[in-house]
């Protein structure tokens, strides 16, 4: 297939750009199976969201689904010009082992699904049936709808009061995984890959008037393992990211938040924002889905605490086009955003029709609030330089999930890892091998907890990048929507763009092309210009020309070599690349709680106490070209990988327990550790 390009075709002139072609009656994917082997999901030649950027005037604008991708801050935030349907809550569900509802009308408006049982959403649906999930006790691993893969549906109805005219509606998901195809009223939205990425599908205008509607998905699990005993063989896709089994759990099912959004017909898609030395720069995005064309003005509120005033511009929005409306505010007085004191300001941009028309000028069209922070982040001298000062970063890897719900945490749940975030004196997380649900983000900018942002992307070999990076695009796609999405965050600081993949001989031109195309695709996007880095498994990673902050994950004296080798290894990669900072992106080993002994005894909780704290003496002591320590990892976590069935598959390299919280040694040694 000839690979998509990357930047699509723009319309020359003001800013305006036409939607996208999108199929008016999408297909439904089919399943494929060897007989007796695990189902496989089958692939369009292409990622099927048909995520790609346009150039709009000077703005590169996401669209999928022959959309401009919008915000997600419905999950919490109502704009009130805008209707909201709540999908959360109880929803009919039932397993398709053998890959036979669609054929049996399980797509269908009409479909009788009285006999399903019923769960709840968001939810896992491992924890839906598997008794000591969270436990060490392995005698049961392999048991349970832990280990149900394969297709399985989900499906509701609702109804939507005064949605009909002159309204766009869409459906917004903030996770399904691993895949899920939609349909509403029997009508086949699309499909979406990549189990931790939001997306948004518009409803066509066929059925966005209708009351009452049903709602169906087809979620899919790819198998881990052919069995899960010790005759299992690994199960993978080349198309799939990952594509092999990993080591983390892959929760499966509705795991986020779902609702309808109604707006306007011409409504504010997206805002996005740049707010450093003293200037705002934003561009707003507003998409017109009419068959008319539209013509107001817009307004941005930089923020009461901005200390600067709004600003109106007139529009005109063609029909079926997107306008990116360009302002910039002087902010001489607005509070910057640090660590030490995460200020943090919102914008709104406000819609009005024309007067002229009849319309109420004081009567709001569409509007769209976001956050940001104003503060400056570059790369100068091999530093990381936030506001102008260097930072160092005393950080922490961590998995999304807890033993009681999965990867479909409550609030509270977040609340409670986060908090030992905190408590560990961390300034910096890392969210390891993909994105995050919207509140840890808001979190991190409330409490000035700085990010690295990962994507699914671990593992791959050399097979892979190349078909991402020349053919299927998926890894293109989720760069681009991390990137988007998290653009307005000033918590986020670091682009993360893979973790430890296969590096090709001779040179690595195919690892090398797939790097520079994720860096290409993230730079495309973000106007703040964030520093891209991935987490190499090498120090003598030949694509470390192409990061802006290199970073490696290293375990020197458990995995290889001694802990002393680490200070070495830093000053090699410091003498090649003397003007780029060095970030330790994962670092740590394991300790069976309660286990106590000498500090020299692997699997003791002194030895993992000891161990990092040799760690973290070698990087401190390079200060001046290292940026930070990242520890692997803060608490115990599940996984499929095919080791530690002994433990149910709870890998114990946490600072706490997975099922308890129980603090280790390394715990209060990590807590210990001073950024000063």
């Amino acid at each position: 297939m000839k690979r998509r390009s990357f930047l699509g075709a723009a319309l020359a002139g003001a800013g305006i750009v036409a939607l996208p072609a999108w199929p008016s009656l999408a297909q439904a994917a089919a399943a494929s199976a060897a007989t007796g082997a695990p189902v496989l999901d089958s692939h369009p030649a292409t990622e099927p969201s048909g995520t790609h950027i346009r150039r709009v005037g000077e703005t590169n604008v996401l669209f999928s689904y022959g959309a401009v991708v919008p915000s997600f801050a419905g999950w919490n935030n109502r704009e009130p010009e805008r209707r909201y349907v709540d999908l959360d809550g109880q929803w009919r569900f039932s397993a398709d082992p053998d890959a036979s509802g669609l054929k049996r009308g399980w797509n269908s408006a009409d479909f009788d699904d009285q006999s399903w049982q019923t769960i709840s959403v968001p939810s896992a649906w491992d924890l839906l049936d598997t008794p000591g999930f969270g436990t060490l006790d392995g005698s049961h691993f392999g048991e349970g709808t832990a280990f149900l893969d394969g297709y399985a549906w989900f499906r509701r109805t609702f109804k939507v009061s005064g949605a009909g005219q002159n309204r766009h509606l869409r459906l917004n998901f903030l996770a399904v995984g691993y895949s899920a195809e939609v349909w509403l009223d029997g009508v086949h939205l699309g499909k979406h890959e990549g189990a931790n990425t939001p997306f948004s599908m518009p409803v066509p205008r066929s059925i966005a008037s209708r009351q009452s509607h049903s709602l169906a998905l087809r979620v899919f699990r790819r198998a881990s393992y052919s069995s899960y005993g010790a005759a299992g063989q690994p199960v993978s896709d080349d198309r799939e990211i990952p594509y092999k089994p990993v080591d983390y759990w892959p929760y499966a099912g509705i795991t986020r938040s779902v609702w309808l959004e109604s707006v306007a017909s011409v409504s504010v898609s997206k805002i996005l924002v740049a707010a450093a030395n003293g200037i705002l720069d934003v561009r707003i995005i507003l998409e017109n889905d009419s068959a008319t064309d539209f013509v107001g003005s817009v307004r941005l509120d930089p923020g009461i605490d901005s200390l600067s005033p709004p600003v109106s511009t007139p529009v005109t929005v063609p029909a079926g086009s997107v306008l990116v409306v360009p302002i910039t505010i002087s902010l001489p007085h607005a509070p910057t955003w640090s660590a030490e004191e995460p200020k943090l300001l919102t914008a709104r941009a406000t819609l009005f029709g024309d007067p002229h028309t009849g319309v109420d000028r004081n009567l709001p069209v569409d509007g769209l609030s976001t956050s940001y922070g104003v503060r400056k982040l570059q790369v100068a001298d091999g530093k990381l330089l936030m506001n102008g000062s260097p930072l160092f970063l005393k950080g922490t890897s961590w998995h999304e999930e807890n033993a009681e719900h999965g990867r479909a945490m409550t609030i509270p749940d977040y609340d409670v890892e986060l908090g030992r975030v905190l408590d560990i004196g961390a300034n910096f997380i890392r969210n390891t091998v993909y994105n995050r649900h919207p509140y840890v983000y808001e979190w991190a900018d409330k409490h000035g907890v700085m990010v690295m942002d990962d994507i699914d992307t671990m593992w791959l070999n050399t097979t892979q990048e190349r078909e991402q990076t020349e053919a299927y695009g998926l890894a293109r796609a989720m760069a681009l929507t991390m990137a988007w999405n998290q653009h307005n965050r000033p918590s986020v600081i670091l682009w993360g763009l893979q973790n430890e993949s296969e590096i090709d001989p001779l040179g690595a031109p195919v690892y090398r092309a797939w790097l520079a195309d994720l860096k290409a695709a993230v730079k495309a996007v973000d106007l703040t210009g964030r520093p891209v880095t991935w987490s190499s498994i090498t120090t003598d990673d030949p694509a470390f020309d192409l990061a802006d902050v290199i970073g490696f994950n290293e375990y020197y004296g458990y995995f290889y070599g001694e802990s002393s080798d680490l200070g070495p290894a830093i000053d090699r990669v410091h003498a090649a690349y003397p003007d780029k900072p060095i970030l330790i992106t994962e670092n740590g080993t394991w300790a069976l709680a309660g286990n106590h002994g000498s500090a020299t005894q692997q699997g003791t909780e002194e030895w993992q106490a000891a161990y990092i704290a040799e760690h973290w003496k070698q990087v401190v002591a390079r200060r001046e070209f290292t940026v930070g320590y990242t520890l692997w990892v803060l608490k115990d976590y599940k996984e499929r990988f095919g080791y530690n069935q002994a433990y149910n598959g709870v890998s114990i390299m946490g600072l706490v327990t997975f099922d308890t919280g129980r603090q280790k040694l390394a715990y209060d040694t990590f807590k210990s550790f001073r950024v000063e």
